[in-house]
């Protein structure tokens, strides 16, 4: 057995599909490195006196972020194996393909909901859904600058270069379980760039720190989350929807929900915990990779 075959052969355990084939260690990571650089300077190239939710700052990161998402494609297939190009077309490498596509769009959305049914039940008893039947809501979300970039552009970009462009090449090298835990790495540090944007905002170091301690865990948390997705389901829509849910979302509010009257706080408790302990049953029945005609990046 030649040194190719058994790289393939101990990188297709843990879970790993179809014996993909091998690049370097040292090239993915490369990759995934200095994309996650580019990704985070393209948003300070501009100079501006400015703060990140100022309009003008908005539309200059709307910019670069866009040709970031129109360069990392590049490094997919400049460093990917051969072989691998061959067996499936470049947009399919990338999680843009039609098969499986609805249940793609529907299932992983309705099992982060599930996910969700706690803070869903505190918004119904609390009517805040209603809002959402009515059609100004959405017709003043779209116009402001800072829903497009919470819920469209923030998901969709990040979710391209982090997951789409990054995973492919993560999962040259290692094993999918493995690299589902390496990828979210990228994508939480990044989100250390705040540090200074807090202390440029006047915000005490130790307070910026903590905050930024807390944001870095709970992004890496989220993409495992979402780097699963993509390696389960093959395609760029299920996380990319499941991101812009989750910013819409939050984090729970627990102060709101302590301040509910006992018996309601006790019921939405249960809703707490029954949606937790239902996600966690149905992630590897919901993601099953044949549900998405994924045969690629996971065994069925």
């Amino acid at each position: 057995m030649n040194e190719s075959s058994e790289s393939n052969s101990s990188h297709g355990t843990a879970g790993t599909p179809l014996n993909l084939p091998h690049i370097p260690i040292v090239t993915s990571v490369s990759c995934c490195l200095i994309l996650s650089v580019v990704y985070v300077a393209s948003l300070y190239v501009w100079s501006t006196k400015h703060n990140r939710d100022h309009p003008a700052t908005v539309k200059r990161r709307f910019f670069s972020v866009s040709v970031v998402m129109l360069v990392a494609p590049l490094f997919v297939y400049k460093f990917s194996s051969p072989q691998l190009l061959e067996r499936a077309s470049f947009p399919e490498l990338l999680g843009l393909r039609w098969q499986g596509l609805f249940p793609a769009i529907a299932i992983p959305y309705l099992l982060t909901m599930l996910l969700f049914l706690g803070p869903l039940c505190v918004q119904m008893q609390n009517e805040s859904l209603q809002m959402y039947m009515d059609m100004d809501f959405w017709v003043g979300s779209f116009k402001n600058i800072l829903w497009i970039r919470n819920h469209i552009m923030a998901p969709l970009s990040e979710e391209f270069v982090f997951r789409a462009c990054m995973m492919p090449l993560i999962l040259q090298s290692f094993s999918p379980l493995t690299s589902v835990f390496i990828t979210p790495l990228f994508f939480g540090t990044a989100h250390i760039h705040h540090i200074a944007e807090r202390l440029s905002l006047g915000m005490e170091l130790k307070t910026a720190l903590v905050i930024s301690c807390f944001q870095l865990t709970y992004t890496t948390i989220f993409g495992f989350y979402s780097a699963f997705l993509f390696a389960r389901t093959g395609h760029f829509i299920a996380h990319f929807l499941v991101h812009a849910f989750c910013n819409h979302m939050g984090l729970p509010d627990v102060q709101d929900l302590w301040q509910q009257h006992l018996v309601r706080r006790i019921l939405l408790i249960i809703c707490y915990i029954i949606g937790f302990v239902g996600w966690i049953i149905l992630l590897p029945v919901a993601t099953q990779p044949s549900l998405y005609s994924n045969n690629l990046y996971w065994n069925n």
